[in-house]
């Protein structure tokens, strides 16, 4: 049997709590007072948005997944709509920092990611890629973490596919250099995370900000809150 050597965590309601559907109605308010100014109607960004995110999840592999993104959201504002990059940036190191307040904060986040440091694994976030890498790193320091504490951070400049396709979790392999049976995938979400178990990567589910829209059965999946993922990571 092989060594568990890597820990993959999801980060959006695993290591930051967060109701999700409050986060994204916070994200999109906050995205849309910026750019009206700029000549987007709110409306018709945040469906371009949500259009451009599909594009991510459908991504096939051949671009990353930011080209997925703006070529999607290019096909309604037009092609010139990278020359507005800029301010997306300068909202997601600005105003985005206010997002924070619709997220939660859970403590033992930190604790579990000093013990297993502290144990010598590696620690990778495989988080759903659809935010460039200054969106993540902001929700990483939400946690109570650092962008140092993770081998690879994906995010939409550096894959080229989404959860819940098996091929992100192989993307993620390739780059951590290391085999299922050497991996454990720790996340919240039943239908994306557990997408691991098709390549054999064991999950463990975080059930404080469970998804589970698909009513899966999950009797025979390690799950619980902090205390009990502490316990499954002392067995690893």
């Amino acid at each position: 049997m092989s060594k568990i050597t890597t820990v993959l965590f999801d980060l959006d309601g695993t290591l930051l709590p967060m109701d999700q559907d409050v986060f994204v109605k916070a994200y999109f308010g906050l995205l849309a007072k910026k750019l009206a100014p700029h000549g987007y109607d709110p409306e018709k960004l945040i469906a371009a948005i949500w259009q451009g995110t599909a594009a991510m999840v459908k991504n096939d592999g051949s671009v990353t997944n930011e080209e997925a993104f703006w070529a999607s959201f290019a096909t309604v504002f037009g092609e010139d709509v990278r020359k507005d990059e800029p301010i997306f940036d300068a909202y997601y190191r600005n105003e985005f920092a206010q997002v924070q307040k619709s997220c939660g904060f859970a403590p033992q986040a930190a604790e579990v990611i000093a013990y297993l440091k502290e144990r010598g694994f590696r620690l990778a976030l495989a988080t759903n890629p659809i935010f460039p890498a200054v969106a993540t790193e902001s929700r990483i320091r939400w946690a109570g973490l650092h962008r140092e504490d993770f081998a690879l951070v994906t995010t939409y400049e550096n894959s080229r596919h989404c959860k819940p396709n098996p091929d992100y979790y192989r993307d993620v392999l390739e780059a951590l250099g290391c085999t299922p049976k050497e991996c454990v995938m720790i996340g919240n979400d039943a239908t994306e995370d557990l997408a691991a178990a098709t390549l054999g990567i064991p999950v463990f589910l975080l059930t404080d900000c469970l998804i589970n829209k698909k009513e899966a059965d999950l009797s025979a999946i390690p799950h619980g809150g902090f205390d009990d993922l502490l316990a499954y990571l002392q067995t690893l």
